[in-house]
């Protein structure tokens, strides 16, 4: 059978961080919420951080959370969202400020200035933003548990690739120094910069290096780290699934777990008036329970069921906790023809 997310968790004491992950629409950003809800429960500190830029977090909440920091919802209960356009300007502010400071001049050339406006647009500044937050609120270690609600897109996995990218950049930067680094004081001259603005240069990087390889090396760690993919008994949801599971073993990482979501409870098929439509749908779903019963089986933690109304604010959030750690619905499985 199955292992729950309550006895997961009991396996894995050193659990820091909670990664939902996963297609839109199936119930990251729920699960999430019922996460941090629950250890907030427990008496632990808890903070929920969503890297959505839809403010899909406010919306489970029911509140305008977007934008404002750290914001205590419950005892023990934190939620974050950041605005990433907001801090993408801080960031190119605070680049003017060292460019100004390191080459001492008082207006940053335009077209200097025009690239800096560009980078803004680029989409992997905004995941970059996203990240910068999530390693920084990770070395805070303000929180006993950490719940990311992650974006479709790349399963939140990209986030490893671009700190491995940017480990091998910087030993290509640092590499081409050294070979160059004759020149260094007649280059500098010429330049009109000093060799200690050149070094701060790559004292930066150096940071940003240190700093996602920490994170890296937090997300590929099983013991603190915990990777879970919701998915709901639909065949693109299954698909979508498996191919996450190839790019977690391509980049070092332990799938801890699925989540099946938007369930139909099977005993309604032994209703008399229940519907053709809704009929059909449990059926469906059985079919595909099977599905995922066979192709994921162990990883298997909830069943979570269909509700009859939205799991939007408090009340319907402890109920999605409930049956997220509290009665996971695992006996259900059995029943999948």
């Amino acid at each position: 059978m199955a292992q729950s997310m309550k006895d997961f968790i009991k396996l894995h004491p050193k659990l820091k961080v909670i990664i939902y992950a996963g297609k839109g629409g199936l119930g990251k950003t729920t699960c999430s919420a019922a996460t941090g809800y629950w250890y907030a429960k427990q008496g632990q500190r808890s903070l929920c951080f969503s890297t959505d830029p839809q403010a899909s977090l406010s919306d489970i909440f029911e509140r305008d959370l977007f934008g404002k920091g750290e914001q205590e919802l419950a005892r023990n209960l934190f939620v974050v969202e950041i605005d990433a356009d907001r801090k993408i300007s801080s960031f190119q502010d605070e680049v003017r400020k060292q460019i100004r400071d390191m080459y001492g001049i008082d207006e940053i050339p335009k077209e200097i200035d025009e690239y800096i406006n560009t980078a803004s647009y680029e989409p992997a500044m905004h995941e970059s933003a996203t990240y910068d937050a999530m390693a920084a609120l990770l070395a805070s270690r303000k929180y006993d548990v950490y719940v990311f609600d992650m974006p479709p897109f790349g399963h939140g996995v990209r986030m490893i690739s671009m700190a491995k990218i940017l480990d091998a950049w910087i030993d290509k930067m640092a590499e081409a120094r050294k070979k160059a680094a004759e020149f260094k004081e007649a280059e500098a001259r010429i330049r009109g910069v000093s060799a200690e603005a050149e070094d701060a240069v790559l004292n930066e990087l150096e940071e940003i290096r240190n700093k996602l390889d920490f994170f890296r090396e937090t997300l590929t760690n099983s013991d603190t780290t915990a990777f879970l993919m919701v998915l709901i008994p639909e065949k693109m949801a299954i698909l979508d699934t498996e191919r996450a599971l190839k790019m977690f073993e391509k980049l070092g990482i332990t799938l801890s777990g699925v989540i099946v979501n938007q369930v139909y409870p099977a005993e309604l098929l032994k209703r008399p008036d229940l519907s053709e439509f809704l009929r059909n749908r449990i059926e469906m779903q059985q079919v595909y329970m099977e599905e995922i019963k066979e192709k994921f089986g162990d990883y298997i933690r909830a069943v979570i069921p269909m509700f009859d109304r939205e799991p939007k604010g408090m009340e319907m959030i402890s109920k999605v906790a409930e049956h997220l750690f509290e009665k996971p619905g695992l006996n259900s499985l059995r029943g999948a023809r």
